[in-house]
């Protein structure tokens, strides 16, 4: 560690293919693919095609939010750099604080993936036949070291993983898709099954309630597409390769889960015997792989599952040390956060607080509370989530404010329908999130995601000063490794 009086720097050198490894791998296509499509079914059955085309609609007006954001502004913070610039500094501490706890308890709902992929792996591979409950858990914990060590070194090593990790299981997933559309098509698959259109439509009886219950679902696959904000202290031109990676990933993210939950529908089945089995899969695309294609398809993509989980971990965390290191920077939490390793240019004492706080977690689930990982998956998903939405509704509030009301109106005025449309989205589905209230176990979910969320509203409230020397510093452009200052 280095310790000097000149503010910390990351390094410059992430290009857009390292920006894009990172949202991707956050987002975990493959990994969201194989578990999320089953909750939307619940609610909309045949229709889940539908239900993820609309929140494809929704991903991209929010993603409109950042790019227009990333386009004027770079910060290690992302929406706490954002959101301060065009909200002030107290949003901007509160959004930061929110999105860090999202990116934990992601890592949190990906390590533990990762751990019950593995162990359904070393299963069905008769390397580990008899499991104890806990060898989730076991595995989780050392996917965690693994990400613990990637997240130290030079972040375009990470990226590069991430981007080769995602990429590789996302091919093997199409390429079972095109078996299986070919099938279909051919009049070869099993059940009789055959191409259905009736996948763009809901069954009767299906209300527009239960439809955007269902859109939740979708919504909720398309988490983390903005992550590579938070590289945007660290990239070549922050300013054209952030809001590209932003975009392209939105884009990529509709086309792809459309394209998969389409296939993944008609493979099953749009009779109700079809759908009750793909809502009780435990692994869509490797239930496919195995029936449409040879068992051992099936088994690796359990394995790609697996391996993708540990990537979005390992996303989760270069996310969450760079938005710790941006809030202790600028004096919110312990100063020796924002030290930044000069043989590995990254904060490694930040990702090391972050990778500790995921440990904990899984650690009190494990020994104190004796919950399955399943539960802990469940659990943390749902809280994070909840966070998240708070926080893109910040971020798109404050971009309006920018672009509409700041006396500088640089965009078209029809844009503001955007963010409008956005907010209404963002709304709903939080809203379909808690209303009727969870009961049981679920019902600490909403509670424990508000309380996160309101200790940072706390921490600005009884601590002023702080909010003010963050204010100043996220205005300045004065050689912290920010520029919050629009161009020209």
């Amino acid at each position: 560690m280095v310790q000097s009086s000149t503010p910390a720097r990351l390094r410059r050198g992430l290009g857009v293919w390292e920006a894009i490894g990172l949202s991707l791998a956050l987002m975990a296509p493959s990994m969201a693919a194989n578990i999320n499509p089953q909750g939307t079914a619940s609610s909309v059955g045949r229709a889940v095609p539908l239900a993820f085309a609309l929140a494809t609609v929704g991903v991209l007006l929010v993603a409109y939010t950042f790019v227009r954001l990333c386009q004027r502004f770079h910060h290690a913070g992302s929406v706490y750099g954002f959101v301060g610039a065009t909200l002030g500094p107290r949003a901007g501490v509160v959004a930061g604080w929110s999105l860090l706890g999202t990116y934990v308890f992601y890592g949190v709902v990906t390590s533990t993936a990762a751990g019950i992929f593995g162990a359904d792996a070393l299963r069905v591979l008769g390397i580990w036949p008899d499991q104890p409950r806990w060898a989730g858990f076991a595995l989780a914990a050392i996917a965690l070291l693994g990400v613990l060590a990637l997240a130290v070194v030079r972040v375009r090593g990470g990226t590069r993983v991430l981007l080769t990790i995602e990429g590789v299981t996302v091919g093997l997933i199409l390429a079972v898709c095109v078996v299986v559309l070919v099938r279909l098509a051919g009049g070869t698959a099993p059940g009789g099954h055959t191409l259905d259109a009736s996948v763009f439509s809901v069954a009767p009886g299906t209300g527009v309630s239960a439809l955007f219950l269902g859109v939740v679902f979708g919504f909720l696959s398309f988490a983390g597409f903005e992550a590579a904000a938070t590289l945007g202290e660290e990239a070549r031109d922050p300013r054209r390769s952030i809001p590209r990676a932003i975009l392209g990933t939105a884009v990529f993210g509709g086309v792809y889960f459309v394209f998969v939950t389409t296939v993944e529908v008609m493979g099953f089945g749009t009779d109700p015997a079809g759908i009750a089995a793909f809502t009780a899969s435990s692994s869509l695309l490797g239930d496919l792989g195995a029936e449409y294609v040879a068992g051992w398809v099936g088994h690796l993509i359990t394995v790609g599952a697996a391996v993708s989980a540990f990537g979005c971990a390992l996303a989760c965390a270069v996310g969450a040390s760079r938005l710790l290191f941006a809030l202790t920077r600028d004096g919110v939490g312990p100063a020796a956060l924002a030290e930044v390793s000069p043989e590995r240019g990254t904060p490694v004492r930040a990702t090391c607080v972050v990778v500790g706080a995921m440990y904990l977690e899984v650690a009190l689930a494990w020994f104190a509370l004796d919950s399955a990982p399943f539960t802990l998956f469940q659990a943390s998903a749902t809280i994070g989530t909840l966070i998240l939405l708070v926080v893109y509704a910040l971020a798109t509030i404050g971009a309006a404010r920018l672009l509409f009301f700041s006396g500088h109106r640089e965009v078209a005025a029809w844009e503001v329908v955007v963010p409008a449309l956005a907010l209404v989205l963002l709304g709903y589905t939080l809203f379909r999130n808690i209303v009727p209230y969870p009961e049981g176990g679920a019902g600490s979910y909403p509670a424990i995601s508000a309380a996160w969320i309101l200790l940072g509203v706390v921490w600005v409230l009884t601590r002023p000063g702080t909010a003010r020397v963050a204010g100043a510093r996220l205005t300045a452009n004065d050689g912290l490794g920010a520029d919050l200052t629009p161009p020209g």
